[in-house]
């Protein structure tokens, strides 16, 4: 007879390290803020995380965008139009010559 034992792997996640610090923030963002932490019932504190943890998320995505694109252009920098043209599939027929 053949036991097997399956455990079940715990992950301890510890929440992510917090600083307090000073912002000085436009007087209509942070009204709207404000807002946003009432309609929510969260913390401003909160709010504002949240906003500059999408907000870096963005730009992360951003500049992704932008290597890949550069790379784009140099891997296929000597193409004519026609050539990338057709590598991007965007002639479904032959042009007139």
């Amino acid at each position: 007879m053949l036991n097997c034992i399956i455990m079940k792997r715990q992950t301890h996640s510890t929440p992510p390290k917090k600083r307090r610090t000073t912002l000085t923030l436009p007087a209509d963002s942070l009204a709207q803020a404000e807002r946003i932490a009432r309609a929510r019932k969260v913390s401003l504190s909160t709010v504002i995380s949240d906003a500059l943890t999408e907000g870096l998320r963005l730009n992360t995505g951003a500049e992704r965008s932008k290597e890949v694109l550069s790379a784009y252009k140099t891997a296929f920098a000597g193409f004519s139009d026609d050539e990338l043209a057709i590598l991007d599939g965007v002639i479904l027929e032959p042009t007139p010559k």
